[in-house]
């Protein structure tokens, strides 16, 4: 099942501006930020020991991730939980009354099966659920 925090999601405006800051202020490595056309998104690894986190800038003049982030500037976009089998998982949360954003696994970022579970579950809190 899921015990473990695989990684946390920042949604922010202007990712070089927000690497260089962060990682000056925490005196880290400046991480590649890939641009990810497909989803009109750049994204940003940021290793810290044994947890990572995915800063993320939406592009796209009405996407999701960017309305968030004009509504409340900078802010945490999900929690992300890792699994072994992410399918199995959704059934198995499914079985219990969890809703999913998505029913289905899908490819994310790392490659892996992922899916999101509604933020409506935990009163607001977007949770991921990707394969270790």
């Amino acid at each position: 099942m899921t015990n473990t925090v695989g990684h946390i999601g920042l949604a922010v405006q202007g990712i070089e501006k927000f690497l260089e800051r962060f990682c000056l202020a925490f005196s880290l490595p400046i991480p590649e930020i890939r641009d990810v056309c497909s989803r009109r998104m750049k994204v940003a690894l940021l290793n810290l020991k044994e947890l990572q986190l995915e800063v993320l800038e939406d592009y796209s003049p009405d996407g999701a991730m960017a309305r968030l982030v004009r509504e409340k500037g900078n802010t945490i976009h999900h929690l992300c939980m890792t699994c072994d089998n992410v399918a199995d998982t959704i059934m198995s949360l499914g079985e219990q009354g969890v809703a999913f954003i998505d029913d289905q696994p899908r490819i994310g970022l790392r490659g892996k099966p992922i899916a999101f579970i509604s933020p409506d579950v935990f009163g607001g809190i977007t949770v991921e659920l990707s394969e270790r």
